[in-house]
């Protein structure tokens, strides 16, 4: 029955209509039952368990199909956090997430184990935060922040975000949150060549050729 189920929610079979097709055996069974050549008493009770079986089979069905859902959900939800939060290399050794909308406290928990893993793979020895898309920093988003740096930094790596707009540094000071030992500059361009004087590449980036 747990099968059945799981096997329909996931074809996106409405959980009614599972439930429903569960209990449309009750009478296929009832007529069996009728055909037993049993006293009134039995085929009473026999009746009665018939329909105490599949009425629990019925709630067990939309049981599991709720649950079959919900974890179908979540994995989604899990898979659209990780789409939403890239780990992109801006450069050899250098590592960037561009973060786009609110940042709460799941999608900065994907963040973290997103750039640390790419940290680790890619051997990066800079990473960068790019805010500029985060509509509000309040107090919530800060303590993200500050926790995946201090995680970046034990992974022996420096971190710098990017993205602090005018309007976002006056609320980080007006909140009263101290971002003294942190690395940040105002746009994504600024922290990558800050990441690559970190890095010792700033003098192997190719000039740009001066209009005569």
């Amino acid at each position: 029955m747990c099968e059945l189920s799981l096997r329909r929610a996931r074809a996106g079979t409405p959980p009614t209509a599972t439930a429903l097709a569960v209990l449309s055996l009750k009478e296929a069974l009832l007529e069996a039952v009728q055909d037993q050549d049993l006293a009134t008493g039995e085929l009473f009770e026999l009746a009665l368990m018939v329909n105490h079986l599949l009425d629990a089979a019925g709630a067990l069905s939309f049981e599991t199909y709720v649950q079959g859902r919900e974890e179908i959900i979540r994995r989604q939800s899990r898979q659209l956090l990780e789409l939403s939060t890239p780990v992109v290399q801006l450069w050899r050794n250098v590592l960037a997430v561009p973060l786009i909308g609110n940042l709460d406290t799941a999608r900065s928990q994907v963040v973290m184990e997103n750039l640390l893993e790419g940290i680790q793979t890619h051997e990066a020895s800079v990473a960068i935060i790019d805010i500029t898309g985060v509509p509000t920093v309040d107090t919530s988003v800060a303590q993200h922040l500050i926790q995946t740096v201090k995680a970046v930094r034990l992974m022996g790596a420096d971190c710098v975000i990017s993205g602090v707009r005018p309007g976002i540094a006056q609320t980080i000071v007006q909140l009263g949150i101290d971002l003294s030992d942190i690395l940040t500059r105002a746009t994504l361009a600024d922290a990558l060549a800050t990441a690559m004087r970190l890095t010792g590449d700033a003098d192997d980036t190719p000039e740009v050729p001066k209009l005569p």
